[in-house]
């Protein structure tokens, strides 16, 4: 039904808006399953996730992976992360857009000062606060939501430091009303967005087709993560599938997280076409080689 982006500078109170939110939505609407997607609920540690730029990109991943996993048009799905860069809610967008459902941003526009003050009272707690470097790096790179860019609207606006948060927020209740509200042809405040061809999966030339794709993909998978697991840490070169197969050269680790991140897109890309396009290999071999292909440009 639904893709939620909360939005904010660190401990600006996005989890108790999505908090909020969840529990005003299961209030009202019995039909659609609502689930809030965060670090923790992935098991991921914000301070190691936010260390360096690629456990960021790999943390972005693996939730952007997640999302894609779980929107549907029976569910409603809030994703509670800093989700501060605009390329990645577009991206966001882009999930929600090829399912065919509304999609919205809620942004928590907590002054820093604020947000310096309960990052400190998580520490105290011992509750999940962030690094100070981590968390000024954080502050400095976030990029505000603009309700010019489609990927960014409707932006509902939320001030946790002046007004508190609550599910009878005016934000929070504006953002339930969006996302309850019934749809018909007269209905003008709401979007839902539609799919176009380049986001949709093409027809299959048979059933086989898919569930060689995907054997084919888990068991390079496999391979990939054998060899790293012989070289322990270092790099790796030649992995292959046996001879006459391509082979990849790593030049860093590569976990299973990013691995299978890598798998999902080069999934959905091989199983996305034009009209005239050619259908996914039917065949085993093929496959894997297709996607040693796509590794290879990658990360090798």
């Amino acid at each position: 039904m639904a893709l939620v982006v909360i939005c904010g500078q660190p401990c600006s109170g996005k989890s108790m808006a999505a908090l909020c939110l969840a529990e005003a939505l299961k209030e009202v609407e019995s039909k659609a399953a609502v689930r809030i997607i965060d670090e923790g609920s992935l098991h991921l540690e914000r301070n190691q996730s936010y260390a360096n730029m690629p456990s960021e990109k790999n943390l972005r991943g693996v939730l952007r992976s997640e999302v894609d996993r779980s929107v549907s048009k029976d569910s409603i799905i809030i994703v509670d992360s800093l989700n501060s860069i605009k390329g990645y809610r577009y991206e966001l967008w882009c999930l929600a857009r090829a399912t065919g459902i509304r999609y919205c941003v809620l942004y928590c526009d907590t002054d820093i000062e604020s947000c310096r003050t309960w990052n400190e009272e998580r520490r105290e707690k011992q509750d999940h606060a962030y690094n100070d470097e981590i968390f000024e790096d954080l502050i400095r790179r976030f990029e505000r939501p603009d309700r010019r860019n489609r990927w960014d609207t409707p932006l509902f606006e939320l001030w946790p430091s002046r007004d508190g948060i609550g599910k009878l927020s005016p934000a929070i209740s504006d953002c339930l009303t969006y996302l309850t509200k019934k749809v018909d042809s007269r209905t003008q405040d709401v979007k839902i967005l539609q799919p176009t061809i380049a986001t949709q999966n093409s027809r299959f030339s048979d059933v086989n087709s898919r569930y060689e794709l995907e054997r084919a993909t888990q068991e390079v998978l496999s391979v990939v993560m054998e060899a790293q697991a012989r070289g322990v840490g270092g790099p790796v070169s030649g992995v292959s599938l046996g001879p006459g197969s391509p082979t990849i050269s790593l030049s860093r680790p590569v976990g299973l997280p990013e691995l299978r991140r890598h798998r999902q897109t080069f999934i959905k890309l091989t199983c996305q076409s034009s009209l005239s396009g050619p259908p996914p290999p039917s065949d085993a071999e093929s496959a894997k080689r297709m996607f040693f292909d796509y590794l290879n440009r990658e990360i090798a």
